[in-house]
C-alpha cells in the first residue's frame, strides 16, 4: 500500500475519512528514506526538475502546477491548498518501524515541509516555484514510491481494523473476512502496538 492511498481511503462500513494507519514494516530498502531526505538538500535545481515529478505550465500569465497527487493542472493557489489537505492525512500516520530515517523523513514533511508549503500559500507566489520544488518532489516520492508491507488500517469512529497484508490492505465487510488469518496477523505484530490500542474494543474481533 502506497501513502497515497489515505487520501482516499474511508472505512468501509461507517464512511469514517481519514483512517489511522499503523505501519509495520515496508517493502522497500530503508536506504530510499535516506535518499527521499537527500533532496532536501540539493541546491541543483537543474537536478530537482530532472525528476519531472511537479510539471508547471503557464497559461494567460497564470501559473498552473500539476503531479502525482494533483492530476490536473490547478492554478497555484489552489495547487498548494490541494497539496496541504493531502499532508493532513499524514497525521494519521504512525510509523512502527524501527528504521529510523523513515520516521525522521516522516516528521520532516509533516513540520518543516508543511510549514513552508502554509506560508508559501498564503502569500502570492512568483510565477515559479522554485523555492519550494525540493519540497513537493519529497512529497510525491514519500506518497507514491514507498510501499507499505504491513500494517493496519483503522476506524477510530467504529474501532474497526483492516491488516494490510503482502501491500494489500484487507477491508472486506465483516462477513468475508479470515477471521483466523487476521487474528493470526494480529497476534504476530501486538509487541508493536501499545496496551491502549489493543484495549479497544476492536472489531470485528479482537485477541
Amino acid at each position: 500500500m502506497k501513502p497515497w492511498l489515505l487520501d482516499i481511503l474511508a472505512c468501509p462500513i461507517d464512511k469514517k475519512y481519514p483512517l489511522q494507519l499503523y505501519i509495520f514494516s515496508f517493502e522497500n530498502p530503508k536506504e530510499i528514506f535516506s535518499s527521499i531526505l537527500e533532496i532536501a538538500k540539493y541546491k541543483d535545481l537543474k537536478r530537482i526538475k530532472s525528476e519531472n515529478v511537479v510539471k508547471t505550465s503557464q497559461v494567460d500569465g497564470q501559473l498552473n502546477v500539476q503531479d502525482d497527487i494533483v492530476l490536473e493542472k490547478t492554478p497555484v493557489l489552489s495547487y498548494l491548498d490541494l497539496i496541504k489537505r493531502s499532508l493532513d492525512e499524514l497525521e494519521s500516520v504512525v510509523d512502527l518501524t524501527e528504521i529510523k530515517s523513515s520516521k525522521t523523513l516522516l516528521n520532516y514533511i509533516r513540520s518543516d515541509i508543511y510549514k513552508k508549503i502554509e506560508n508559501s500559500s498564503k502569500i502570492l507566489p512568483k510565477n515559479d516555484l522554485d523555492d519550494i520544488l525540493p519540497e513537493l518532489v519529497i512529497i510525491n516520492k514519500y506518497k507514491f514510491e514507498i510501499e507499505i508491507d504491513t500494517g493496519i488500517l483503522f476506524c477510530p469512529e467504529c474501532k474497526r481494523w483492516f491488516p494490510i497484508i503482502d501491500t494489500i490492505p484487507q477491508m472486506l465487510p465483516d462477513d468475508y473476512r479470515d477471521e483466523k488469518l487476521e487474528l493470526e496477523f494480529l497476534k504476530n505484530n501486538k509487541n508493536l502496538l501499545d496496551e491502549k490500542f489493543l484495549q479497544q474494543d476492536l472489531k470485528p474481533f479482537n485477541l
